[in-house]
């Protein structure tokens, strides 16, 4: 084995492949950082380019655009609240409260180290726990895919704010929104316009939910807004600041690790699952939302911690975990590999490369982070006067880049009235966002777990795993009324 690794070393240690994986990071970073532009989007387009390499290379490159992009989304999330990504949306909860605060740089810092340890831990986690992680994932059903994403919008109860009822309210109107568009059995609901049929994409809504708002905020609540966004400040993070989120930046590595491992499940809900449960076990719980940096380094180690997970189910199951990786798949094909069990048979010396690739492309990934960071934060010093149409046009151009539609521009453009709405009504939009995201999977595997059982509601609970979801939702719940109770206490008590 230990020459099959040296050999694997001196394979991947070569000029071309670190040329490859440094402009696959580089340019993972510049384009998460960019409104709409996608790290699937960078995947795709740069799968042509994958037809004429040799096969580890050709993957190394597109894992390093996936990483890369996966963090670039904090650096516009925290700048500008414009999540590059889906999976920075949680990060721009906290980053840009902070950058408001003059702490911008400190801010991207915490973002970029949470990302590196998540990414390397979650490295380490594909290298030696693949086949136990794909085994676990291949006994979760519908009926445990179901409990584990209830369980998940339970997060809700920790980014409502000061209502817990207004939170309520907004993750309500995510899952109403979450309907639109065809079912699993192929009945159309809100359908009012063909464009419809085929359902919301996250994309415009959440850019729209985020974006939008803020720029509204600068044209017509000018006279409360300076004509310059707030200074970066000290970007330096300090030992105790940095020691008192490990705790979280490893929970929330271990987080986006298994649940990245899960198909389907993607770093975005690792983000929110790993944010929530930062914030029910901090000190600083209540300083959440309002530019905490260990709600940053929850959500970013747990968004990059799924990355390398994500290829677990790929390699040892040929399942693809995300919508990424499924385009990984379609280059392992053309590139003449199988993914599955037989890959670790066959190809092993191709799977040592591949690892050593990926352990050399979170460290790329932190040298990136840090030049990129210093070209990045000169956003913060353009005015807003011109920073304001800037961030409108690169939403407008991202979003329709993506399906050449006009359609999500016009969802872009009325989720931005809404989540402005949303604001004058001191309605979270965290909330909305999160049960957007999971509405759609926990519906499909209630369905499923009910076609499965013939309509039989126990099914829910029908084995150890789903009893383990059904007691954390449970307690959690418990916890949030307790909390709630001692709130409205404390009220009564000032008043």
């Amino acid at each position: 084995m230990l020459n099959d690794v040296l050999s694997a070393l001196s394979a991947v240690a070569t000029l071309q492949n670190f040329l490859i994986m440094t402009a696959g990071i580089w340019g993972g970073v510049i384009v998460g950082a960019i409104p709409g532009m996608t790290g699937t989007m960078a995947v795709t387009l740069a799968l042509p380019f994958t037809f004429y390499m040799a096969p580890v290379p050709s993957i190394l490159l597109l894992v390093a655009l996936y990483k890369g992009s996966t963090y670039g989304g904090s650096v516009s999330a925290i700048l500008i609240k414009t999540p590059g990504t889906a999976s920075a949306a949680c990060t721009a909860l906290d980053g840009y409260p902070l950058a408001q605060q003059g702490k911008g740089g400190k801010a991207l810092n915490m973002a970029l180290y949470s990302s590196v340890i998540g990414d390397f831990l979650s490295n380490i986690s594909l290298i030696f726990f693949a086949a136990p992680l794909a085994l676990l994932a291949l006994h979760i059903g519908p009926p445990e895919f179901f409990m584990l994403m209830v369980f998940a919008l339970t997060t809700v109860a920790g980014v409502s704010g000061n209502s817990l009822l207004l939170g309520m309210v907004s993750a309500a109107l995510g899952l109403l929104l979450a309907t639109v568009g065809e079912d699993l059995y192929g009945s159309f609901r809100f359908a009012f316009v063909p464009d419809m049929q085929a359902g919301l994409s996250i994309a415009p809504v959440l850019i729209g939910l985020f974006a939008l708002p803020e720029l509204i905020k600068l044209v017509v609540l000018r006279a409360a807004n300076k004509d310059e966004a707030a200074p970066l400040g000290a970007q330096h993070v300090t030992r105790d600041e940095f020691m008192g989120s490990l705790r979280s930046i490893l929970k929330g590595s271990v987080i986006g690790s298994i649940l990245g491992a899960i198909p389907g499940i993607g770093p975005s809900s690792a983000a929110f699952f790993s944010y929530g449960e930062a914030q029910r076990s901090s000190k600083n719980a209540a300083n959440f939302g309002k530019g905490e940096l260990e709600g940053i380094a929850a959500s970013e180690s747990a968004n990059n911690g799924a990355c390398g997970a994500t290829m677990i189910p790929l390699l040892a199951l040929g399942v693809p975990g995300d919508v990424i990786t499924g385009v990984m798949l379609g280059a392992f094909m053309i590139q003449g590999l199988t993914p599955g069990p037989l890959l670790f048979q066959t190809n092993m010396h191709e799977i040592y490369m591949l690892f050593i690739g990926m352990l050399v492309s979170s460290v790329l990934l932190f040298f990136a982070g840090k030049v990129t960071m210093r070209m990045f934060t000169k956003v913060a010093l353009i005015p807003q006067t011109l920073l304001t149409p800037l961030v409108l046009l690169l939403c407008i151009f991202g979003i329709y880049s993506i399906a050449s539609s006009t359609f999500d521009v016009a969802v872009l453009l009325v989720m931005g009235l809404v989540g402005f709405g949303m604001f004058l009504l001191n309605i979270p939009a965290a909330p909305f966002l999160i049960a957007f995201i999971l509405g759609p999977m926990i519906e499909e595997n209630l369905r499923r777990a009910l076609a499965i059982s013939r309509g039989d509601p126990a099914v829910l609970l029908s084995s150890p795993i789903t009893w383990v979801f059904a007691v954390l939702i449970i307690l959690v719940l418990g916890l949030t009324v307790r909390r709630e109770f001692l709130k409205s206490k404390e009220r009564r008590f000032q008043q």
